[in-house]
């Protein structure tokens, strides 16, 4: 199985335009989620190499998604990108254990390069 690049946006179009340029990267398999609560289900199930995780979600937001992602430890190498408005959950989220960081909006370009920083 290849590894696994996982989405975790309410924002459908958010989603997309990830996935889409993620195509251009060989060898992802690219799992979505709408929420924290599918993103931990989705995590636990596919192991991802890498986690795009919004900050701002109903149900469970980002960064309680981020403390229970690093409360597993089969997903301890897992690395977490938080898609960002913003710095203000910056500190927060690199406490909670977070990797990097994409401010929206951003540009594909923009996604790619921190794709392959991260590899």
């Amino acid at each position: 199985m290849s590894p696994a690049v996982l989405i975790v946006d309410d924002d459908r179009f958010i989603r997309k335009l990830i996935a889409t340029t993620l195509d251009d990267v060989a060898g992802f398999e690219v799992v979505e989620a709408a929420d924290g609560e599918q993103a931990i289900a989705a995590a636990v199930a596919h192991r991802p190499r890498l986690v795009f995780l919004d900050v701002d979600m109903p149900q469970l937001d980002g960064l309680s998604t981020l403390r229970r992602l690093r409360s597993h430890a089969e997903l301890a190498d897992t690395r977490v990108v938080m898609l960002t408005g913003g710095p203000e959950h910056e500190a927060d989220a690199r406490a909670a254990g977070a990797d990097g960081f994409l401010t929206k909006p951003f540009s594909p370009l923009d996604l790619l390069r921190l794709v392959a920083d991260l590899r």
